[in-house]
């Protein structure tokens, strides 16, 4: 559904509860608008959350609250980057990737990127011990999911010998006072070229040519899971950790009752991370052990 110019997806079957449907690439810049078109509208919403946007991390609206997070990347020269912000192992993963013929630049998206980025999704079926979703889509699916914000978003390639191992996308908000990472991957053969990390380079050359204060890369910490490679690949590049208000608003007494008793978090938030990092262990083992399998029997 569209409200106030934005569209709201609703999830939840018991608690329904609703949010920017592009929630962290879009944000609300009159909540309270919103928040009146909800109420007005009867539409069985139980609560409706969203976030504040970066830099204004005190809380600006009387709403009930909790802590958010994103790890952003604070901009301002390349320069400031390399020498203050990254330390001289994250700088030899940079320097490693142009020594080993790593080109990055800015893409234009056409079929070529297009036809590069199916074949990075279409390498492994497993991504961080877990089945990639888009492995196995065909060139015309990848080039839909790929083509959202096509106005606000901008195409970094990895290439060598100008094959493309590596692709980040940048979308920046309205105001273009952030830019999000709305995707980074590269092929796991040329891990050691460090494209990645190239990548990063270059995002934070481009967003100090175009003046974007921030890099955002998701969140740093997702519920009680604190630490894994993906945060410390962010911490060595200079993400760091922001806690940004999140505001969770009743529009009915169920959601005002669930909203007290935590019943908006899922069953996941609530138990131990030790548990959680067992289960990930073997959940990540049992993949493993099923795709060779697979293998095997082909």
């Amino acid at each position: 559904m569209n409200v106030c110019g934005k569209d709201i997806k609703v999830q939840g079957r018991l608690v329904r509860i609703a949010r920017l449907a592009s929630e962290r690439f879009e944000f609300l810049e009159n909540p309270e608008a919103t928040v009146q078109h909800l109420r007005e509208a009867g539409l069985g919403i139980d609560l409706f959350t969203f976030m504040q946007k970066l830099p204004h991390t005190s809380p600006e609206y009387s709403y009930p609250i909790e802590w958010d997070n994103a790890a952003a990347l604070p901009v301002s020269t390349f320069e400031q980057w390399w020498t203050q912000q990254i330390d001289g192992k994250t700088r030899n993963m940079v320097r490693r990737a142009e020594k080993k013929g790593v080109v990055v630049r800015e893409v234009p998206f056409d079929d070529f990127l297009v036809k590069g980025i199916w074949e990075i999704y279409n390498e492994s079926p497993l991504r961080q011990g877990r089945p990639f979703p888009h492995y196995g889509k065909d060139v015309e699916t990848v080039r839909r999911i790929s083509a959202t914000f096509p106005e606000t978003s901008t195409f970094l390639g990895a290439f060598l010998d100008e094959k493309l191992i590596g692709f980040m996308k940048l979308t920046c908000d309205d105001a273009r006072s952030m830019a999000t990472v709305m995707n980074i991957l590269a092929m796991v053969k040329h891990r050691d070229k460090a494209p990645t990390n190239g990548l990063v380079a270059e995002a934070v050359r481009y967003c100090a040519s175009q003046k974007i204060p921030y890099i955002v890369y998701s969140k740093f910490a997702y519920g009680a899971k604190q630490r894994d490679s993906l945060s410390d690949f962010k911490e060595s590049n200079g993400f760091q950790r922001i806690d940004i208000p999140r505001y969770y608003v009743p529009l009915t007494r169920i959601g005002a009752v669930a909203f007290r008793l935590g019943l908006h978090h899922s069953v996941l938030d609530h138990v131990p991370e030790l548990v959680l990092a067992r289960l990930r262990k073997l959940r990540s083992a049992w993949y493993v052990r099923k795709f060779r399998s697979l293998k095997t029997d082909s």
